[in-house]
């Protein structure tokens, strides 16, 4: 869609014409990604002038028309890089001359070396090194590129311009996503990268540029808010377009080339601001001042939001007679002290510093750089340097802010200007629906209607909740004359509309709402009589309080029940903009050839709307309810949840049978379930993070891999296993679907995963990828059966010789060193070939893995991890071999589905939280032991006793196995791990097992274990049972000793087994 602005009408009497001119089909808005204005992609050459965009837009722009290439790290969901993209595809130039290569990279540990290895290529065209090179990544990606950037940094000297467009976003379970800036800022500090940051859609353009030209001179960082400013839909006025773009950059890299090489990169940085600013007419400064000119009380600030609400709050209070001000960092690094202090007004007595930190104990880096400025500078009188904390995942608003800096201001003035400050003279709008409702567009749709009048300006921004009611969207629309910078929620809409009734009961929505302003509540099927039972007590009394006028739409209620979604937006356009006839919005709400005739869409919405009584008696509580407070939406996703289907799986062989099945479900005994193959509950989840833990130049793979249960319903308990039901490899199965000669898309039955004696109807491919175990070690009585499909007879002769005791010799070597499997034997034996019903009864289903969960429900409520290594070797023939399960775990991607189930285990936590815990893993046999140690230390957090833990670990190498090592001495140094035992057995020339630990810490262990009453677990492989065993009966027995008593600490072991204090898992 083109979203560029049309060009003002002027009249009053014209300023509706542009919108009847309009030719849009809205009614088929199809929302592409949240990244993008309304949803819509964008052509690049309509980038120029008076443009609807967000500021993610912007940055791709930029990116794209001046980097040779884009390295992008963007998560599926993200689209960081979707226009970019599109525009890579359709061979778009850039100022060079030729299209950008766009080049979509996994965050991952070594992340940048793919990026790092181009620039650094020996067969690298010269002629582009001074073409700046360019990244696009959220800010959880920095810390797997930290080694690339350092080493970018030390060799810059001969390396291309490098600039990194990094979108502050970070996620959490408890918080959803957030901004997240603290890793840029450390990053650009330890690793001497220059760092600049963007405010809001007005200024990425601009600062895109400038941090390209910034990075001629050192490797820079851009960063702007990646959650809710970078995707906040709004008009800005003075776009640049491709010349625009090039023109700036090549007149400033120009002015750049002639600066004094005697300055420093601060020094140079000062002049490339002064470059930009000549060239643009702009004021952009590393340190932006605003407020009362003899401020006492002076705000810092870093941050997208941040910089927004403090302009916007400081200049309130200014206005109001406070005398504070605020400074925005525009420019964090370099850090030029200089032009810091010069940016503060003389009358200064109080700098406090909005500090974005991890804990409530540390200290914000921005709190550490203006202290030393401060502490350094003889232009200042001494003034006081205070430091007011946040949480990354703290929303901010002008309410919370301007409550911040008058709390700590020296002379608060006659107003503190505390209250909630609304966009002056702007419509507000806000919308509330499921993620999956036939209305779902209408938001975005009605934006574009807005947007059509060319005197207004138009901001819409979306919230994803994926956590209520399966998923729901929250979109504010804003409509005003003046350009809005407005980077919260809306708080006081004008009208709401709420399409499921049942968010009224789950989220705080009424709150949202304006005095006297509309509510629009959508209810199905609607009788008068019913009002109260399908409106919440506690929202009804919101609504007489604030004195809302209720409309109720019920799109049944019409002759046009299908078209809901048209429906809905002429509706909302009638209460939302009474001024304006809907008869002039007909034009573009109605334009697609099926779309219902004008007079018939004006009488449904008339039908469809209709505004109820509101009673003073629902200013009053029913006795049995209780007032309670409802949550806002949290922004957990930029899509809605994938809502899967169920697998229909009739005991059929053809797909008119299968469509029978379904329409006679009864009669064909068919069921609806997600896998009814398997005789365990399953649930599919989401891959959230796959992270290796060890060194990619290490010879094992040991990965961290998590899940996200989304609404899947999984629970699980400490100490049980996670049930893999892994697939095989795509690409294999279609190679040997093509080689056997087998029709991928047909109709075919086959035994259960658990259970042969469940058939289930699947296509050829989805059951060789989901339950053959095709590539699975082959029995004995696998190569008896094969025999006797083979057509030729020294190959029937040898098939059965391999299945019998003739062949045993031949079977071993194949078995244990050449590790064969069901399709190597099939390959190898070409004449043995049985039809695909045949060859999925022979072979046999594929069966689930079990991993040791490493996490607790308890403390992650929405997500479960695993420990994994990936089983690797080479057979007998020189073949690289990998384990079914860990090759398919170890390739997932975020967001990848997994069908799982729970398994229970002997490791269980004692039922006493005092009872100690003697923990020993080794390798991955540590899962366990992280759910253990983060359930005892959420108790401690919450004010409970616990018992002492000693945990012993095992693994070869410090530096490549130090698994989980930074959780557990953090663990110690809270007071939650009492003891921490590591032995790395390679790392000495004298090995020191797990075992070698234990004995030397064996006082530790005769406390714990033998007089206070704890419990022994161990996990891992077998082999350091019987040493570990003996640890612990030497402590049995020193006890004894030391008691004066005679004690057989075997027979004391059998009953610490039987009593569930001697506990092992071990494979």
């Amino acid at each position: 869609m083109h979203l560029k602005e049309q060009e003002s009408i002027g009249a009053t009497e014209q300023k509706h014409t542009a919108i009847l001119d309009a030719k849009v089909a809205t009614p088929d808005f199809k929302k592409i990604s949240s990244s993008l204005p309304l949803g819509q992609m964008v052509p690049l050459s309509a980038i120029s002038g008076p443009t609807y965009v967000t500021a993610q837009l912007l940055v791709q722009q930029v990116a794209y028309k001046l980097s040779d290439k884009i390295f992008s790290y963007s998560p599926e969901t993200f689209d960081l890089d979707v226009a970019a993209k599109n525009w890579s595809e359709k061979k778009e130039d850039n100022i060079h001359g030729y299209p950008t290569t766009l080049v979509p990279l996994e965050t991952r540990t070594g992340a940048g070396a793919f990026a790092l290895g181009y620039i650094f290529s020996k067969d690298f065209d010269l002629s582009k090194r001074t073409i700046p090179q360019s990244v696009l990544a959220p800010s959880l990606s920095l810390n797997h590129l930290r080694a690339a950037l350092d080493q970018l940094s030390l060799l810059y000297g001969v390396a291309s311009p490098f600039v990194a467009h990094v979108a502050a976003a970070e996620y959490s379970d408890k918080n959803g996503l957030y901004p997240e800036y603290n890793t840029a800022l450390q990053l650009s500090e330890e690793l001497g990268l220059g760092l600049v940051s963007s405010g809001s859609a007005y200024e990425a353009q601009h600062m895109s540029i400038l941090a390209t030209l910034m990075a001629s001179i050192m490797p820079t960082l851009h960063i702007y808010d990646g959650v809710r400013t970078s995707r906040e839909t709004l008009r800005v006025i003075d776009t640049l377009g491709t010349i625009g773009v090039r023109d700036v950059y090549s007149a400033v890299l120009k002015a750049a080339s002639t600066l004094n090489p005697r300055l420093d990169e601060a020094g140079k940085v000062l002049e490339l601001f002064k470059a930009f600013n000549d060239h643009l007419g702009t004021d952009y400064q590393p340190f932006e001042y605003h407020g009362h000119k003899e401020a006492e009380t002076v705000l810092v600030v870093f941050g997208s939001a941040e910089a927004q609400l403090a302009q916007q709050v400081s200049t309130h209070l200014a206005a109001n007679g406070v005398k504070v001000g605020a400074v925005n960092v525009r420019l964090y690094r370099p850090f030029v002290e200089e032009a810091f202090i010069a940016a503060l007004p003389s009358s200064v007595k109080k700098i406090a510093v909005l500090g974005q930190a991890s804990s409530d104990a540390a200290v914000s880096l921005l709190y550490s750089d203006v202290l030393t400025a401060v502490s350094f500078s003889d232009k200042l009188q001494d003034p006081s340097v205070v430091e007011l904390k946040y949480s990354a995942s703290d929303v901010l608003t002008p309410k919370s802010l301007c409550e911040m800096i008058t709390g700590v201001a020296i002379e608060k003035g006659a107003e503190s200007g505390a209250q909630f400050l609304r966009p002056e003279n702007t419509l507000q709008f806000s919308f509330w629906d499921l993620d999956n409702s036939a209305s779902v567009a209408s938001p975005s749709v009605l934006g574009h209607v807005f947007s059509r009048q060319s005197t207004a300006n138009v901001y819409v921004h979306e919230t994803h909740d994926n956590l209520v009611q399966g998923g729901i969207i929250r979109t504010d629309i804003r409509v005003a004359k003046r350009t809005i910078e407005a980077p919260y929620p809306v708080q006081e809409a004008d009208v709401a509309f709420i399409g499921e009734e049942k968010l009224l009961k789950e989220l705080d929505v009424i709150s949202t709402v304006a005095e006297a302003g509309k509510l629009i509540v959508k209810l199905f099927d609607f009788k008068e009589e019913d009002v109260e039972k399908r409106i919440p007590p506690v929202a009804r009394q919101q609504i007489q309080q604030k004195g809302i006028q209720v409309f109720v739409f019920d799109p049944s209620s019409s002759s046009l029940a299908e078209e809901e979604k048209t429906l809905t937006e002429l509706a909302f356009l009638k209460l939302s903009r009474p001024e304006i006839p809907v008869e002039e919005y007909i034009p573009l709400i109605l334009s697609r050839e099926s779309a219902p005739a004008l007079a018939d869409a004006l009488e449904a919405v008339e039908t469809s709307l209709r505004q109820i009584e509101v009673p003073e008696a629902w200013a009053t509580l029913p006795e049995d309810v209780e007032a309670t407070s409802l949550p806002a939406p949290k922004n957990t996703s930029f899509v809605g949840f994938e809502k899967e289907e169920v697998e229909e799986t009739p005991e059929l062989t053809s797909w008119e049978a299968a469509a029978k099945a379904l329409v006679f479900k009864e009669a064909y005994a068919a069921q609806d379930n997600l896998r009814p193959d398997l005789n365990v509950k399953t649930f599919t989840v989401k891959v959230k993070e796959n992270r290796r833990l060890t060194p990619d130049t290490y010879d094992r793979n040991i990965f961290h891999i998590e899940f996200d249960l989304g609404t899947s319903g999984l629970t699980y308990q400490i100490g049980e296993a996670l049930g893999i039901h892994s697939e095989n490899d795509p690409a294999l199965v279609q190679e040997f679907i093509d080689w056997y000669g087998l029709e991928a898309g047909a109709l075919v039955q086959v035994p259960s995963r658990e259970s042969e004696s469940i058939q289930e109807t699947r296509t050829v491919y989805q059951a060789l990828v989901q339950n053959v175990d095709l590539y699975g070690k082959p029995p004995k009585r696998f190569y008896e059966a094969l025999s006797e499909f083979a057509t030729d007879a020294a190959e029937k002769q040898k098939l059965a010789d391999l299945g019998s005791a003739a062949g045993a010799e031949d079977f071993k070597k194949r078995s244990d060193v050449d590790t064969a499997t069901f399709a190597d034997i099939l390959t190898e034996f070409k004449s043995a070939h049985p039809c695909y019903h045949d060859l999925a009864r022979i072979v046999g289903p594929l069966k689930r893995r079990e991993y040791s969960i490493a996490s607790a429900q308890a403390v992650t409520p929405n997500s479960v991890s695993l420990m994994i290594v990936v089983v690797d070797w080479t057979d007998g023939l020189g073949r690289k071999r990998l384990g079914h399960a860990t090759r398919y775990l170890s390739s997932l991607a975020a967001g990848a589905s997994v069908t799982v189930s729970v398994k229970p285990s002997v490791m269980k936590l004692p039922v006493d939280d005092k009872t100690p815990l003697i923990m020993a893993g080794l390798g991955t046999g540590l899962a366990p032991f992280r759910a253990f140690v983060q359930h005892r230390a959420m108790q401690k957090a919450a004010g409970k006793e616990i018992g002492d833990i000693l945990l012993y670990m095992g693994s070869r190498h410090q530096r490549e196995e130090y698994l989980y090592g930074e959780e557990w001495e953090a663990y110690v140094n809270a007071g939650v791990v009492t003891l921490l035992g590591a032995a790395f057995s390679r790392d000495q020339a004298q090995k020191i097992y797990i075992q070698d630990r234990m004995r030397q810490t064996i006082d530790d262990i005769v406390t714990a274990y033998v007089k206070n009453g704890g419990s022994f677990y161990l996990c891992g492989p077998t082999w350091p049972v019987p040493d570990v065993t003996a640890v612990l009966e030497e402590a049995i027995a020193m006890n004894a000793k030391a008691a004066g008593k005679k004690c057989d600490p075997r027979k004391e072991i059998e009953k610490l087994k039987e009593e569930g204090r001697y506990v092992l898992e071990v494979y």
